[in-house]
């Protein structure tokens, strides 16, 4: 990576460049930093086109000026911190834990500990491949309080291949969801994008990205229901909005969900799981299955809706 300083460079969009997202761009200009970091750059101002401050969705014209003042990320430098992980698996190339509900994937504004990188990078000596530098080693995460499998790469090699394996959609992903009503079985294709006005959340539109879940229904007990969800596509937030949208929120969600139902339940999270992965190894090309045990505030759930041997018996065959 190049040095970080205070003066800008200069570039003009190309005709092949035209129509790319300005974020995009950069980073394919600048393939040591990540898109991440550039998109940081443009909401502090440090990106300009034709002299002015831009969005990060612009899509810049031939020939428009771009000028970039690389700047120092702040915040405190990420430090090792001895969190006990639950390991699901482990070799040399990849890891994947089980993460408890609360804790944050990676640093941020207002969580620069405690995270699960922090943990990872005592667990891996201060090392974890990746060039951003406030997610060394991480392919995807998971939302604050949802539990259940995480994986992340040990090695560069590990960590390009895993992240080709998310693009490509050649990751299997199974969450269980407890959500208020009972949504039909069958697959939701519902474009999701940034709420028009409530810039913090996701919402279904029509210009949003292509999202696609299917649902299908374990139990159900005239109130709450167990849903099995296999998200074919991987938006933020993309298994509560899409269960929002057919009117069966997650039970518990705060952003999503029905203010009614959750205080009448109470429920101490949103009770959503991500329980399994499968895909092939990154490296050696094995299958693999990763299912992540349910936390005990999900199982006492479990128990109420069907009881946890129908229940299991039913997710087991999926």
């Amino acid at each position: 990576m190049g040095p970080i300083t205070q003066e800008a460079e200069l570039l003009f969009a190309s005709s092949e460049e035209e129509g790319t997202r300005i974020d995009k761009l950069l980073a394919a200009r600048y393939p040591d930093y990540s898109r991440s970091y550039f998109q940081y750059l443009i909401e502090q101002g440090c990106v300009l086109l034709n002299g002015e401050p831009v969005k990060k969705s612009l899509m810049p014209e031939e020939g428009d000026e771009i000028e970039v003042c690389f700047q120092a990320i702040p915040g405190p430098s990420l430090q090792p911190e001895a969190i006990p992980l639950e390991i699901l698996f482990e070799d040399e190339h990849i890891i994947a834990v089980n993460k408890p509900a609360g804790m944050v994937v990676h640093p941020a504004p207002g969580h620069w500990s405690g995270t699960f990188v922090n943990a990872l990078l005592a667990h891996c000596d201060g090392k974890a491949p990746g060039d951003d530098p406030l997610r060394p080693g991480i392919v995807h995460r998971l939302d604050r309080e949802t539990s259940g499998v995480l994986i992340a790469a040990k090695t560069l090699q590990a960590h390009q291949k895993l992240i080709e394996l998310f693009s490509n959609r050649c990751m299997e992903k199974l969450y269980l969801a407890v959500c208020c009503g009972k949504p039909a079985n069958g697959t939701i294709s519902a474009p999701i994008g940034r709420h028009p006005v409530h810039r913090k959340e996701m919402a279904v539109l029509g210009d949003g990205r292509e999202a696609v879940t299917e649902f299908s229904v374990a139990a159900f007990n005239d109130k709450l229901s167990l849903v099995l969800a296999k998200p074919h596509t991987g938006r933020t937030h993309q298994i509560r909005v899409h269960l929002k949208h057919l009117g069966t929120p997650v039970l518990g969600d705060p952003v999503y969900g029905s203010d009614r139902l959750n205080q009448l339940f109470d429920p101490p999270r949103h009770l959503l799981h991500a329980y399994r992965l499968s895909f092939e190894h990154p490296i050696t090309g094995e299958p693999m299955k990763i299912s992540a045990p349910i936390p005990e505030d999900f199982a006492f759930w479990l128990k109420r809706l069907c009881g946890p041997s129908l229940c299991m018996s039913g997710i087991a065959q999926e």
